[in-house]
């Protein structure tokens, strides 16, 4: 028998990608913070998502030229 409050890392990881569309009910968060207090895997797949997310997000506001690409592109175009 499981506790209604306990997940597993599979559940976790729903969770966590539910979290970016919707806003979690008090069930979903707290087991969601049972699970990672004594979860080693789990938190590293948040911060990964947390990472990703932060990344998009300054690709999605990013302005300027990327003046990178096109050194790389007229760097290949000698070869």
């Amino acid at each position: 028998m499981t506790l209604p409050l306990m997940r597993t890392c599979r559940e976790v990881a729903t969770i966590l990608v539910a979290r970016e569309d919707r806003v979690l009910s008090l069930a979903d968060r707290l087991a969601l913070r049972i699970h990672m207090a004594i979860c080693d895997a789990c938190p590293r797949f948040e911060n990964q998502m947390l990472t990703m997310r932060n990344g998009l997000r300054q690709w999605r506001n990013y302005t300027g030229p990327d003046e990178s690409i096109r050194t790389t592109a007229s760097e290949e175009k000698k070869f």
